[in-house]
């Protein structure tokens, strides 16, 4: 098993950080391995903590009265230089619940009101997102959404049009836009999905 020598903060960013860890790999070689955070501290690392909590909270609302809608949005990523389609999501603030940070969050960048569903804690435990560059792990809420869209809540640094996909357009935008992995899969299972039982893969 591989060891970590020595740690070093690189950055000192309010949401994001770099860090640079000395290791050894299984064979004894040594390597300097990058580790993009959420964590303010080379104390607050999941590495160091050994706690994983989540850092933020990716929402998969269905919208309509039959419930035949996916709430998506298409953001504007500079890491690609393109526009891509996601779920709404955000960092969860010190303290809040990833419940609250679900309804917060799909009513600043939608506008729309977030009823959670109460699920089985598999479905919702902070899983990670992209490990081989990050320690960042997100919790997932489920449920339905409604009232208008709107932009009011947006920031300025964000470039978000609210999408209410249903089955058809999501087919589309599957064959032909850029689409974040975990949104793709759950708009992939959203198409098999029995239409009067949405959620039932939520189940154990």
């Amino acid at each position: 098993m591989g060891k970590i020598l020595n740690i070093t903060q690189v950055t000192n960013n309010r949401f994001l950080n770099i860090y640079n860890l000395d290791v050894e790999d299984k064979n004894g070689k040594p390597h300097i391995y990058h580790v993009a955070s959420r964590a303010k501290s080379k104390e607050e690392l999941k590495l160091s903590t050994r706690v994983n909590k989540p850092d933020g909270v990716i929402i998969y609302a269905l919208y309509g009265e039959k419930r035949e809608r996916v709430v998506l949005i298409r953001q504007y990523r500079y890491s690609i230089g393109s526009y891509i389609y996601e779920f709404p999501a955000g960092l969860i603030d010190e303290g809040e619940d990833f419940h609250a940070a679900g309804i917060r969050e799909l009513w600043e960048e939608t506008g729309l009101t977030f009823h959670p569903l109460e699920v089985d804690p598999i479905y919702s435990k902070p899983y990670f997102t992209t490990i081989g560059m990050t320690d960042e792990a997100c919790s997932a809420v489920y449920g339905y959404a409604d009232g208008e869209i709107s932009v009011k809540g947006q920031e300025d640094t964000e470039e978000i049009e609210v999408v209410l996909a249903d089955r058809r357009e999501i087919r589309r935008i599957l064959k032909e836009e850029h689409v974040s992995l975990m949104c793709a899969y759950m708009m992939m299972h959203f198409l098999h999905a029995e239409p009067d039982n949405p959620f039932g893969f939520l189940k154990v």
